[in-house]
């Protein structure tokens, strides 16, 4: 699935795990023809072959078996420096379209997708508007997680007590299958979700139906959702028991006096991440 992106982001890391393949094949498919050719032209029965059991040193042999890895680990460096920079999971898509916000809760063993925006939430189940960026704020009630859409790109931790931030952008509409690539428990290999990538009109349509659902999230209601539970039957809330999320986060807190670098008050950015260039900008260079 990593190499059939439906999305910007996972294109731009498709392109970059080939191109890092060939930098380093440039090395290894020389270095496995030249190790057949040495073991046919210097086999006992070719006598043209020249013996010089007292050989020790060739400085040509040495400039090119230095040079040619040097030249390719630092084309690999450079490569990997901006790619890094450019594909950073927390800078924001630049685009025309306003994110649709989206705060991913772990659970043991499914995923909890709120809608900050619409007051809406679903169990198991991910709706996004194509050529819409997708703002994820994402979170573990327990155990550490890893949140993954192959086809889109990026995966990134889910971890209790802390918040990670994850953009992505689907550029076709279609089902892309969305998993958990952190094992944690006996329900891992259940712990999946369909990201249902439509319209923009197909979204608002699946937020109006939403907001028809007879369940809604409150505090008792994520009290019984957070309990493991193994395959989990697709569910939508219609409304949200406001700063659900915070408080998933926050819980390990007191009194908001914990560690500034963990929960809701956390710095969304670095200072370099804060006075960068929008990803797709700074890619297209």
């Amino acid at each position: 699935m990593l190499f059939d992106p439906k999305g910007d982001i996972g294109v731009q890391e498709k392109n970059l795990i080939l191109l890092a393949l060939g930098l380093m094949l440039l090395v290894v498919i020389p270095v496995i023809l030249l190790t057949l050719y040495f073991a046919w032209r210097y086999r006992s029965a070719n006598t043209r072959a020249t013996y010089a059991p007292t050989w020790a040193h060739s400085t040509a042999i040495e400039v090119v078996v230095w040079t040619i890895p040097c030249l390719i680990v630092i084309a690999l460096a450079v490569l990997i420096w901006r790619s890094t920079h450019s594909l950073d999971p927390y800078r924001p898509i630049d685009s025309q379209e306003r994110p649709v916000r989206v705060e991913v809760v772990a659970l043991n063993w499914k995923w909890l997708f709120i809608y900050p925006d619409y007051s809406v939430a679903s169990v198991n189940q991910l709706a996004i508007p194509v050529d819409t960026p997708i703002d994820f704020r994402i979170t573990a009630e327990s155990l550490m997680n890893s949140f993954f859409i192959p086809q889109l790109g990026s995966q990134v931790y889910a971890m209790s007590g802390m918040q990670t931030q994850l953009h992505l952008i689907a550029d076709q509409p279609g089902v892309y299958l969305g998993r958990s690539s952190a094992f944690s428990g006996p329900g891992f290999s259940d712990m999946h979700f369909d990201t249902l990538a439509t319209s923009r009109g197909a979204f608002d349509a699946w937020i109006a139906k939403a907001k028809r659902s007879p369940l809604t999230l409150g505090e008792a209601a994520y009290q019984a959702l957070r309990q493991p539970g193994i395959k989990a039957p697709v569910t939508v809330y219609s409304s949200v028991a406001p700063g659900l999320f915070d408080r998933v986060v926050d819980q390990y807190m007191r009194n908001g006096a914990g560690n500034p670098m963990c929960g809701t008050n956390a710095p969304a950015v670095s200072q370099e991440r804060a006075g960068a260039q929008p990803r797709a900008a700074l890619a297209a260079e």
